[in-house]
């Protein structure tokens, strides 16, 4: 069964906020063996609005709107479906009723815009909404349904939840829709694609590979759609299986695992701790573990050594290795290392130094140069990075290159070629 999403507003088409909503709908979609087949954003223009609707129902059993349910004079998707689907507007008693007292017991009083938002289309069934005072609404027409939802990301999910997904299981007979994903970093795309080649080409043919790049690693997903038996998932399991002895090194996790929480779960099965000390990354390599659930169990803390008298002072890096090497190299990356793990007495600390852009760079060291480095009680380990010229995208990939190179550390092989980046 195939759906199509469409997120109403002009705060969207200008940019003013981001749709999260049709990525978070698309995924529990699938989750429930609904096919996506497409997303569009239209603003609050009532004709946009009605010519992307019928387009949608053209092409798809299932339209989930986004959007333009709000008691304002520019929130307008009520009534284009009210005309598209050919009703008026009613009260719906139940959404009246439980608006009045959701607002009363927040001490907001009750006035024509709230009552206005218990007016929902007569030709369609309402979604109580007990997060908001827009309820959701569901339509049918022709064999074929449409949802309109809030734009309200919390109220969005509790409807699609609670009401949507069951009903549309209960309304049409849904195939099987099974995707698993695994995350590798430290191999190129392309270097990937030739190393896993041969898997590949022996892929049973009701299995389909994406492959899904990124600045943290390249992401592999095998999708079943339809009726392909009850073993589907088996096979997705064993194919995968087949894959990590071919990339063993490269293997992150899957569903959703990164190198950070990779990390992280090895060194809280170990009862052992990190620390890191940041100078290019400016946090981000901390954030990326303090990020995740439980980190104080592991993750002891961390000096963002920006300044090269922060580096002297605090992490004990020799002024005269900075003169002769300069605070890029793998010299002061080593020794920024090493002394966050004596300052903090952690098993593990992990530093960084570059220059992340875009001002900042030399012919000897341009944007993009970046040193890595992890000590532990038995030595150090450094490596030299070559990425781009984009900070944001430097900062992202340097903080995920040195997490993964505790990772390798961490399984033993420290010596493993990577590479970041995905071409």
């Amino acid at each position: 069964m195939d759906a199509k999403i469409i997120t109403i507003g002009d705060e969207i088409l200008i940019g003013q906020i981001i749709d999260t909503n049709s990525a978070w709908i698309a995924a529990r979609l699938n989750d429930a063996g609904v096919h996506v087949t497409g997303c569009a954003t239209v603003g609050d223009e009532p004709q946009a609005i009605a010519a992307a609707v019928e387009e949608a129902l053209a092409n798809a059993n299932v339209v989930i709107t986004t959007g333009g349910l709000g008691p304002t004079k520019d929130d307008r998707t009520k009534q284009v479906l009210a005309a598209m689907f050919g009703c008026g507007m009613v009260e719906d008693a139940a959404t009246h009723a439980r608006n009045e007292r959701m607002l009363a017991a927040r001490g907001i009083a009750y006035n024509e815009l709230n009552r206005a938002q218990a007016m929902i289309p007569e030709c369609c069934e309402p979604l109580p909404n007990p997060h908001g005072t827009a309820p959701g609404m569901w339509f049918e027409r022709g064999g074929k349904v449409l949802v309109a939802l809030p734009g309200v990301p919390f109220e969005m999910k509790y409807l699609l939840d609670e009401e949507v997904v069951p009903r549309l299981r209960n309304h049409f007979s849904i195939s099987e829709i099974t995707h698993k994903t695994m995350t590798t970093f430290g191999i190129a795309e392309s270097m990937l694609a030739e190393t896993i080649a041969a898997w590949e080409t022996a892929l049973p043919s009701y299995l389909h590979l994406a492959y899904l790049p990124g600045p943290s690693g390249i992401r592999l997903r095998l999708s079943t759609y339809g009726e392909v038996g009850t073993g589907a998932q088996e096979e997705v399991g064993r194919q995968f299986a087949k894959l990590e002895k071919i990339i063993p090194d490269y293997v992150v996790g899957y569903d959703g695992e990164t190198v950070s929480s990779a990390v992280a779960k090895m060194l809280t099965a170990r009862g052992q701790t990190l620390a890191v000390a940041e100078s290019c990354t400016g946090g981000a390599l901390s954030a990326r573990f303090t990020a995740l659930s439980g980190a104080s169990e592991y993750f002891l803390g961390g000096v963002v050594a920006y300044d090269n008298a922060v580096k002297t002072h605090v992490l004990g890096v020799d002024s005269a290795t900075i003169e002769q090497h300069g605070a890029v190299s793998r010299e002061v990356a080593e020794q920024m290392a090493a002394g966050v793990l004596r300052l903090t007495g952690s098993d593990y600390a992990i530093s960084t130094t570059g220059i992340a852009g875009p001002a900042g760079g030399t012919p000897e060291k341009p944007v993009g140069t970046v040193w890595i480095a992890v000590a532990h009680n038995d030595g150090v380990h450094s490596r030299l990075l070559t990425l781009g010229k984009l900070r944001d995208q430097n900062i992202e990939r340097a903080s995920a290159a040195a997490a993964n190179l505790s990772r390798l550390i961490l399984i033993g092989h420290p010596d493993t070629p990577m590479r970041v980046g995905t071409l």
